[in-house]
C-alpha cells in the first residue's frame, strides 16, 4: 500500500482511481462496507482503491485536551487498511489551512487536482469542508459537473442479538469496550480490538513472583474498563501470535496512578523491550483490586492464567473466528 502525506506527493501510478473518503476509526463493520463497496467499483473499472483520511482526528484539532478516544490509532488503522487491500492511503494532515478550506475548494483541488478521483464512495453521514459546508448532496452535483461518480452508502444496521434497529458506528464500540465487552466489541468490529504499543521496561516485579511482563502505555488509544483480560499478542516482525494475561490499570496494589498495559505471555521467554506488539483483548475476566501482599497478588495471577488459558481455547475465542477484514472476503460476503 502507498502512503502518500501530502496531496503535491501522489504519483501517477495512484491518480484515477476510485476513493473512499471518511475517518475510519475502528475500520468497523460500517467502515467495510463503505471501502468494500469503493472496491467492488475500482476493481470493475480497473483503477487503483484509494482511501482518504486525515491526522490528526478533527477532533484532536479543535479539542486538544480530550481524554484519548481512539479506537484505531493511525498506524494500526494503516495497517488494517493495507491487509484489507487498499492500494492508496492519503494523509492529509488536519491543520489550519485544511480546517479553513472550502467544499468547493476540497473537491477542485484535492479529489479531482490531487487524485483525480473518477468515482467517490462515502457514508451517508460523510462531511466535509469548512465548518463541515459540504455534503453529499454537494459531492453529487460536483460530480456531475467535473465528470467523477458518486456512491452514498446507507447506514449498515447492527445484525447481532441486543443491538435491533443500532448503526454500526464508533461511539457504540467505545461503549461496549469501555463496559468490558470485548468480544461485542470485537463482533461489532469485524475484527479483534487492540492496543498497539512498544514495549517499555517497568519495576519489573513481575519477575521476582514469576510473572514477567511485558509493559505497555496505551498512548492515544482509547482506555477501555480497567481490569484483567486474556489476550493474543502478535510482536511485530513475528507471523504468529502469543496468548497471554494482562492487566489494564492503576497497580493499586503498588500505589500506582497512571494507566498501563501489563501482559504476561504464556510459555514465553526471550526479550521485548522496545518492540512493538499489537494486543488483541479477547474476554474480560475481572475487575482489578488491591491485593494485601505478593503472595496474594501471586496466587490470584496463577488463577487469572488458568482462566485465560481456558477461555482463549474456546472455539468462538479463535483467531481465525473473526480474522482481519479482506477486499475479497467483504466482497465474497455481499455479493453485487
Amino acid at each position: 500500500m502507498r502512503l502518500i502525506r501530502h496531496v503535491d506527493e501522489i504519483p501517477a501510478a495512484a491518480r484515477g482511481c476510485v476513493v473512499a473518503l471518511g475517518n475510519f476509526d475502528g475500520f468497523h463493520r460500517g467502515h467495510q462496507a463503505v471501502i468494500g463497496e469503493a472496491g467492488r467499483i475500482a476493481r470493475a473499472m480497473g483503477v487503483p482503491l484509494a482511501v482518504m483520511v486525515t491526522e490528526p482526528h478533527p477532533v484532536r484539532f479543535f479539542a486538544p485536551d480530550t481524554p484519548p478516544f481512539r479506537l484505531t490509532p493511525f498506524r494500526e488503522r494503516a495497517q488494517l487498511l493495507e491487509e484489507f487491500g487498499v492500494d492508496s492511503l492519503l494523509v492529509l494532515p488536519f491543520d489550519k489551512d485544511l480546517a479553513s478550506m472550502s467544499a468547493q475548494d476540497f473537491v477542485l483541488d484535492i479529489l479531482i487536482g490531487g487524485l483525480g478521483a473518477l468515482h467517490v464512495v462515502v457514508g451517508y453521514d460523510y462531511r466535509f469542508g469548512k465548518k463541515r459546508g459540504g455534503d453529499t448532496a454537494m459531492l453529487g452535483w460536483m460530480g456531475e459537473m467535473e465528470g467523477f461518480g458518486l456512491t452514498v452508502m446507507e447506514p449498515v444496521t447492527v445484525g447481532l442479538e441486543g443491538f435491533a434497529g443500532e448503526i454500526y458506528s464508533s461511539t457504540l464500540i467505545r461503549n461496549a469496550l469501555r463496559a468490558g465487552e470485548a468480544r461485542k466489541a470485537a463482533a461489532l468490529l469485524g475484527h479483534w480490538w487492540s492496543i498497539n504499543g512498544r514495549v517499555a521496561k517497568g519495576d519489573q516485579r513481575g519477575r521476582t513472583i514469576g510473572f514477567p511482563t511485558a509493559n505497555v502505555e496505551l498512548g492515544d488509544s482509547l482506555e477501555p474498563k480497567l481490569g484483567v483480560y486474556a489476550v493474543r499478542v502478535i510482536v511485530e516482525g513475528e507471523d504468529d501470535y502469543h496468548q497471554g494475561v494482562a492487566n489494564i490499570g492503576r497497580r493499586p496494589t503498588f500505589d500506582k496512578r497512571d494507566i498501563l498495559l501489563e501482559v504476561h505471555l504464556f510459555d514465553f521467554s526471550g526479550d521485548l523491550y522496545d518492540r512493538h506488539v499489537r494486543v488483541e483483548l479477547v474476554a474480560f475476566l475481572r475487575e482489578e483490586r488491591k491485593f494485601s501482599g505478593l503472595d496474594a497478588l501471586k496466587a490470584q495471577i496463577q488463577e487469572d492464567a488458568r482462566t485465560a488459558r481456558t477461555v482463549l481455547a474456546e472455539p468462538e475465542n479463535a483467531r481465525s473466528h473473526l480474522g482481519v477484514p479482506t477486499l475479497d472476503r467483504y466482497l465474497a460476503e455481499h455479493p453485487a
